[in-house]
């Protein structure tokens, strides 16, 4: 790391800096490094994840993650770290934003704002819109591969392996997911990856990125707005209003295609990745208790046999009125 930083000019080459390694993800090694002219953040990808279950996954996704928060600081100023230095040894430098709040401490410590989240949708669907259609992001961006190994296969296929009742749903979504192509995808839009900036979200964390299905991004970030909900069941009201202004925001900023078809692929989608988060190789580390997993196997079950064809269906089964 220390090379790499010498090697492009950050760090001088009598300069040895304090590094402190960041904590909480599975599938890199990130360093928070302080520099005599500031401090960066570092990441390096990992082979092989850290969680329970064999999961494996080409190191290549790094230069995708860079190359999206470039160009989803071009389509929203800010949307994105600045990426300072990049190399094909997998290392890559940006900006330290720590003094920002991170979204998923605000949301578990009851500071839950409905407008922030609307902004996320605000932002998501703009990063969408201004890289849909265009045939040079799609050949930039074309990982299917990586896609496949880090988000289809341990969460929608792994969850089909664990619940042979809903795999020929399931392995359905997966084949409809990768064979869709609209728009630049980030492909792990968490409240864990997403600091609360002063002018908006910043996305962290983009190693999933791909050319493919919008509504992944959609679907993802609203699953975890449900599952806060038996996390923090006192706020559920206030989770639930967030999805309600994400939802709301992002489908009104929708250009490429008619909204009620991102939405409804969305929809079908969002009851597979509740179970996968329960069920497949990456479990929310905060559900834990029997009577929380029911429910999510009880709601996303049902919603596998009759599929919703919009989010507002989902909210309702989540949370009947």
């Amino acid at each position: 790391m220390l090379a790499f930083l010498r090697g492009h000019g950050l760090a001088g080459m009598d300069e040895t800096p304090a590094a402190e390694v960041l904590t909480g993800g599975v599938s890199s090694d990130i360093w928070h490094v302080r520099l005599e002219s500031g401090d960066v953040c570092v990441k390096r990808a990992l082979a092989r994840l850290r969680v329970a279950q064999l999961w494996e996954a080409p190191v290549e996704r790094n230069r995708y993650e860079w190359r999206w928060m470039e160009a989803a600081s071009s389509a929203v100023p800010g949307a994105a770290p600045r990426v300072l230095a990049h190399d094909e040894a997998g290392f890559f430098a940006m900006e330290f934003l720590g003094s920002l709040p991170l979204w998923k401490n605000e949301l578990r410590d009851g500071r839950v704002d409905p407008v922030f989240a609307g902004r996320v949708g605000t932002s998501l669907a703009a990063i969408h819109a201004a890289t849909a259609g265009r045939e040079a992001v799609a050949q930039a961006f074309a990982t299917d591969a990586n896609f496949h190994a880090i988000r289809l296969e341990p969460y929608l296929l792994a969850t089909a392996r664990a619940h042979p009742g809903h795999a020929a749903a399931l392995r359905a979504l997966a084949e409809r997911t990768a064979a869709t192509r609209l728009a630049l995808v980030h492909g792990d839009v968490s409240p864990k990856n997403i600091l609360v900036g002063q002018s908006g979200p910043v996305f962290l964390d983009a190693e999933c990125a791909w050319y493919g299905d919008p509504a992944f991004d959609l679907a993802f970030c609203l699953n975890h707005l449900l599952l806060k909900c038996l996390w923090r069941p006192q706020h559920a009201d206030a989770y639930l209003a967030s999805y309600d202004a994400l939802r709301s925001a992002y489908l009104a900023g929708v250009r490429w295609e008619p909204a009620a078809a991102v939405e409804g692929r969305a929809a079908s989608l969002l009851p597979g990745l509740l179970l996968a988060r329960v069920d497949g190789k990456s479990p929310v580390e905060y559900l834990d208790r029997d009577d929380q997993k029911a429910r999510v196997r009880a709601v996303a079950g049902a919603l596998l046999r009759d599929p919703p064809s919009t989010l507002i269906q989902v909210r309702q089964a989540w949370q009947p009125s």
